[in-house]
């Protein structure tokens, strides 16, 4: 499904610079489905509201229906994540999308291709967002109190 979306983008002139590996995931919110994930690097002239018009187009495509609950099953959702232009907000459009920093199911497979890409806000790399929301919390090693 990734990778036929993914021709669909090219189709419609939308140039594909690099995939992503494909994760499984455990959803977010009440879906009771695993999903795939990944990440491409887009090439494209469009701005970000023609840029996303062309993938909730795509996502009509393979069957994708709006409306109902949030975050219920779906077949396909295609979010831009970052953009090469820096922040960018209006209404039903912020980049970098705000949640991509505390979710591992975006963060791993865009390092993969985009490691050094710096979010805006953060100023950390892709490679170490995903650093500081996997890495096992360490605990500290102190001496054992002897007394006075």
């Amino acid at each position: 499904m990734l990778a036929a979306a993914l021709e669909e983008l090219e189709a419609a002139g939308v140039r594909v610079a690099a995939r992503g590996p494909v994760l499984l995931s455990d959803p977010v919110g009440p879906s009771l489905r695993r999903y795939a994930n990944s990440a491409a690097l887009l090439q494209t002239e469009l701005a970000p509201p023609e840029l996303l018009a062309r993938l909730k187009a795509t996502e009509r495509a393979f069957g994708r229906r709006t409306g109902g609950q949030r975050w219920a099953s779906r077949v396909l959702d295609l979010d831009i994540i970052l953009w090469s232009g820096g922040p960018y907000v209006e209404p039903g459009l912020v980049i970098p999308h705000p949640l991509f920093r505390i979710r591992d199911f975006v963060l791993r497979p865009a390092a993969r291709i985009a490691g050094d890409w710096r979010d805006p806000l953060s100023h950390l790399t892709v490679k170490q967002l995903t650093a500081r929301l996997t890495r096992k919390a360490r605990l500290r090693r102190c001496r054992a109190w002897s007394g006075p």
